[in-house]
């Protein structure tokens, strides 16, 4: 397959895997009516999705097995063995694939106490000078960036046959949502937990970066309650030297996942820091009500779209009707979500602010008629 044809299999494996199991079937058929090749790609892939989770969707656990039991990655005449040295660092097992890599749990195979790590190394088949370059640029970004809730680039290097890859912080953890429902987190607690996860986001962008791709999935959250933000790969440099030497929009205009891109991502024109706001916000809706603001079934990126431009999604309150939710936090969550990206939260910065204030102010006025401390038991 060529890259473009890789690219596509992923967008419609990605799109499946937003929508309910029983759905999927029907959406991959008339996603890739009359294109067999296609067809069998993708459900290759979604049979694999059934043994093993990605790297991104699924973290391996401590002990090296995938988070929801024993089970291993199906096998790939494309992945490496376990005990294969890249370098100084030795092969555990395979985590996935992404879109263009795979990711490895390896270890430092020279250090007294080994320490696990995340290997991202491009794959054979996907090492086009476009993925080449993309990776390249990851890893500057990784290099660049340095927040403790950002996961650290440690090393990179390549293999004799010269696919590049590189080493990063092994994250354990569960992906943000997840972790709320199995914690049964009150209100206050998703809140802070979403506010602690804005400040990467915001590092990122003082340091001219669009990460292009925030989503459960790649947002981890470990036993510490730190949430950790992953996956750079579709990130965005902003700086005038960077972009000179950058792909087109266009070329990566199928590599994001549709129910949290905005509206410009989807369209393939201009990405700026508002379309980090305006996944942050699909993300918090999701927190706040187990549900994603637009309905994806069946839906292309550009039905998608469409929605989002014609029609503004149901206030959180509506959907969960949680009184808790009326008034500052619909508005919030309402103008992270706007179209135009001008009529969004200028930062991540200001989208934490007014969530911080609108708690502050909703706790006050609990105690000032005496209902202080009830909140999180009627959450």
């Amino acid at each position: 397959m060529t890259e473009a044809s890789w690219q596509e299999v992923w967008e419609i494996f990605d799109q499946a895997l937003q929508v309910a199991p029983e759905e999927r079937a029907a959406l991959v058929q008339e996603r890739c009516a009359g294109n067999p090749r296609l067809l069998e790609a993708v459900e290759e892939l979604l049979a694999a999705d059934r043994v093993t989770e990605s790297f991104l969707d699924q973290p391996v656990a401590s002990d090296g097995r995938s988070g929801s039991g024993s089970r291993s990655p199906a096998p790939d005449a494309g992945v490496l063995e376990a005990g294969t040295r890249l370098g100084p660092y030795r092969i555990l097992k395979p985590c996935g694939k992404g879109g263009t890599s795979t990711v490895y749990l390896a270890e430092r195979a020279d250090d007294i106490f080994p320490r696990r790590v995340a290997l991202k190394l491009v794959r054979p088949e996907m090492a086009s000078e476009a993925v080449l370059h993309r990776l390249e640029t990851e890893r500057r970004i990784l290099a660049g960036l340095d927040h403790p809730n950002i996961a650290r680039l440690y090393d990179g290097g390549s293999t004799d046959e010269g696919l590049p890859y590189f080493v990063m912080e092994f994250v354990e953890g569960e992906r943000i949502d997840a972790y709320c429902d199995h914690n049964q987190l009150t209100l206050d607690e998703r809140l802070a937990l979403f506010r602690k996860l804005c400040e990467p986001v915001q590092v990122a962008h003082q340091n001219l970066v669009v990460h292009r791709d925030i989503k459960p999935s790649n947002v981890l959250v470990g036993a510490d309650g730190e949430p950790k933000l992953l996956d750079f790969g579709i990130a965005k440099l902003l700086s005038p030297e960077a972009a000179a030497g950058d792909e087109p929009t266009q070329t990566l205009h199928r590599m994001l996942t549709p129910g949290y891109a905005s509206p410009e991502q989807l369209r393939g024109h201009l990405v700026t820091t508002a379309s980090d706001v305006y996944s942050l916000g699909v993300l918090l809706y999701k927190l706040l009500t187990d549900q994603l603001p637009y309905r994806l079934e069946g839906r292309s990126p550009e039905a998608i779209e469409a929605q989002q431009m014609e029609s503004e999604p149901l206030p959180p309150s509506a959907v969960v009707e949680r009184k808790q939710l009326q008034g500052d936090l619909d508005a919030i969550v309402l103008k992270a979500l706007r179209p135009a990206p001008r009529h969004r939260y200028s930062s991540v910065e200001q989208l934490a602010a007014d969530l911080a204030f609108s708690r502050s102010t909703a706790d006050y006025l609990l105690l000032e008629v005496g209902l202080g401390g009830r909140l999180d038991a009627t959450n």
